[in-house]
């Protein structure tokens, strides 16, 4: 099993997975809440250049050389996507989230690292299968990927409706129809979808989802992990949209290292 740390700076908390052990990583906490990429970078590791996103709940991955073009074309600050896969050492790739899945991913083979956003309709729109692809087109194997999931809302609080859970489960079932689709989620061993008393609604596990699509790619449940803590339910660590209608965020992000070979 993987195992989650908790670690301090500054007397402030933040979320460590053994996973990604080989790699600076954090999944922060609000109490982190205002400073930006750049100050928490320094509490990784101070020599990495910098990178995140105007995050626009879609599918697409960018590596930073994308995003400098990106910029010197548009001229604007940041560029829309939600994750970021380096190409170099000594890159930070952040993503901020309040209720969504915040996602990075490791290589223990070239060091490269992504960080992803996955909402429910990032994920609807499979935004880490895209990003393991870019991986694979980067020269990775999928066993010597290491994934882990941070705090997200949990699905047994996460009311949606059908119409959102046949979306979403249309990522990873192969039916069109959207009751056959919700049918077949209901099904599957450790179902996404859990029962919600309200007709015509569902609750729904989007890291489960996300677990799934990457099942389906051949990576296996040990290489990815889990954390144990809902942004809903852990109102001392977390913000959650859900629960307080602000746009407050925490960030989560990963450093790319030199290759082991």
């Amino acid at each position: 099993m993987h195992t989650w740390h908790w670690r301090n700076w500054e007397g402030l908390p933040y979320l460590t997975c053994s996973i990604l052990e080989q790699w600076d990583h954090g999944f922060f906490t609000q109490q982190f809440w205002p400073r930006s990429p750049q100050d928490l970078t320094e509490v990784l590791q101070s020599k990495a250049s910098v990178y995140r996103l105007k995050q626009v709940h879609g599918n697409t991955v960018l590596t930073p050389q994308e995003i400098d073009s990106l910029l010197s074309t548009l001229g604007d600050d940041l560029a829309s996507a939600d994750g970021l896969i380096s190409e170099q050492p000594l890159q930070a790739v952040w993503v901020a989230s309040a209720d969504c899945t915040p996602v990075l991913i490791g290589d223990v083979k070239t060091g490269r690292v992504a960080a992803l956003h996955a909402g429910w309709r990032g994920t609807a729109k499979k935004i880490v299968p895209l990003a393991i692809a870019r991986f694979q087109s980067q020269g990775s194997q999928i066993y010597d990927l290491r994934i882990a999931m941070g705090p997200a809302i949990a699905g047994e609080v996460y009311q949606v409706s059908i119409d959102v859970a046949a979306e979403i489960g249309a990522s990873i079932i192969p039916y069109q129809d959207e009751q056959k689709i919700v049918e077949a989620l209901h099904e599957l061993p450790n179902s996404p979808l859990l029962e919600d008393s309200n007709p015509g609604k569902v609750r729904l596990d989007v890291r489960r989802v996300n677990s799934l699509q990457m099942e389906n790619m051949g990576i296996s449940t040990e290489q990815i992990a889990i954390a144990p803590y809902c942004t809903f339910q852990t109102p001392e660590h977390f913000f959650s949209y859900r629960r307080e209608k602000e746009k407050k965020v925490q960030w989560s992000g990963i450093v790319s290292r030199k290759t082991s070979s």
